[in-house]
């Protein structure tokens, strides 16, 4: 006899069955209504929010921002100004703190406090929106907010973000020994973009401060940034292997290998990284040094960075010179322990000069430019001075020597305006400045006679 597969007992649902259903929901709905719990906690939802709002007012009058135009800018006034941007956060942190305490009642008093978690959920909501729209900086930490951590903090208010993160291991791809799930990849994704984030406004924050240290000399502060900069980035490293999963001590057994692999190839880099250390230790660079290279290159220093140096010319571009560049090879320091520099002018007069007076007239020339030292603010040796360095076939050679603060060039170039302000002087006074001359004889049978 054939196995016949029974028909189902089971009878459809009919359209009157749905009423019914629905009907049965709202007077359970109606029932809730119109009980004590729910009134209660009506009540004191808006008790709560009208109070929330009032003391975020009166507080929101504490915290009135500063006036920077009539106020120094001192440590209270930056403190001042900075909880002046609570504000708008101070009604929905109030809201939640009372809306969390009055369903704590309810639930004790009436055995249920849903709707009062109801409204506290849409303060934290809004509580989290306003934190992101006042103290994110940039649009793209302002969208990462928004779109990530405001939906896992959602999640977690309402209890749904465990089942969401089982559901997300469980999407997994598997390859021999190694598995990986999807909730692992958007781990790392998240917690990377946080901790680097994190490290890069730390490190500027950290860098700043240490510089602003004014009882430490240049080179110190330089290598305290440096080495908080190398530490910071290890720890966030080490941080985001941890949360990867991956085990340190792998890590290091791996790392020892990899590490005398890449020695040979990263040479260069190896050299240049502990060279910019020594820099940094024996003070040789400072930011704002003016420097020399064997090769002619030349400018201000205007960043020491763990790999290179960079200098600013005077005509605008940026030169990067290898750390290792100062170790290895000479060069010269204009301005490393003193910015007073010694500079000459070098020209002719003719023999019939009354030299004196033109020295004295020389030397009044050139310690009147105003960036020439002279007077009270320069010492004997640092005086303008003008001599006789020699006598040339054409004339008497001249020599000018004048101290100045910084370097002649850039914004200090001043032999130019000497050099104008000398030949003006000479001509004013009537004296020659001789050029080259020589005198041709015709030597033989039928000289040309003179006349």
């Amino acid at each position: 006899m054939e196995n016949e597969t029974a028909p189902s007992t089971t009878p459809p649902i009919t359209a009157e069955q749905i009423a019914a259903a629905f009907d049965g929901a709202l007077d359970n709905l109606s029932t809730w209504v119109q009980g004590p719990g729910f009134i209660v906690q009506l009540l004191l939802g808006t008790v709560t929010i009208v109070l929330a709002l009032v003391l975020a007012r009166a507080l929101a009058r504490l915290l009135k921002a500063p006036d920077a135009e009539q106020e120094p800018q001192t440590t209270s006034f930056n403190a001042r100004r900075w909880l002046s941007r609570l504000r708008p956060l101070l009604f929905p942190l109030l809201a939640v703190g009372l809306l969390n305490a009055a369903a704590r009642y309810c639930e004790a008093r009436f055995g249920e406090g849903y709707a009062l978690r109801v409204l506290e959920s849409l303060m934290v909501i809004r509580l989290a929106y306003a934190a992101n729209r006042e103290f994110a900086t940039s649009r793209m930490a302002r969208r990462f907010i928004a779109w990530v951590l405001i939906p896992i903090a959602l999640l977690y208010l309402f209890d749904w973000l465990r089942p969401v993160v089982e559901y997300l291991d469980s999407v997994s791809l598997t390859s021999g020994n190694i598995s990986l799930s999807l909730y692992t990849i958007l781990r790392v994704l998240i917690f990377g973009i946080i901790l680097f984030w994190l490290g890069r406004k730390s490190n500027n924050t950290g860098k700043q401060y240490i510089r602003q240290q004014e009882d430490l000399d240049v080179g110190t502060r330089e290598v305290f940034a440096k080495l908080f900069e190398i530490g910071l980035f290890v720890l966030i490293f080490i941080l985001l292997l941890q949360v990867m999963g991956i085990n340190l001590t792998t890590i290091a057994v791996f790392g020892g290998a990899l590490g005398v692999g890449l020695g040979f190839g990263l040479q260069s880099i190896a050299s240049n990284f502990v060279s910019g250390l020594i820099i940094l230790l024996d003070r040789s660079l400072t930011v704002g040094d003016y420097v020399e290279l064997e090769d002619g290159r030349s400018g201000i220093i205007r960043e020491l960075t763990m790999r290179s140096a960079i200098l600013k010319t005077f005509d605008g571009k940026d030169v990067v010179v290898p750390n290792e560049t100062f170790v290895t090879s000479s060069f010269t320091n204009w301005t490393h322990e003193n910015i007073k520099q010694r500079y000459s002018i070098e020209f002719q007069v003719a023999y019939s000069t009354d030299m004196e007076p033109m020295l004295e007239l020389l030397k009044e020339v050139v310690a009147s430019h105003p960036q020439v030292l002279s007077g009270d603010q320069a010492s004997a040796e640092e005086q303008p001075d003008a001599e006789i360095s020699g006598f040339g076939e054409s004339g008497v050679d001249i020599l000018i020597e004048y101290w100045m603060e910084g370097i002649d060039d850039g914004r200090n170039r001043v032999d130019a305006d000497l050099n104008l302000m000398i030949w003006k002087a000479l001509k004013n006074n009537g004296i020659a400045m001789p050029f080259p001359q020589r005198e041709v004889r015709l030597v033989g049978e039928n000289p040309v006679p003179t006349k």
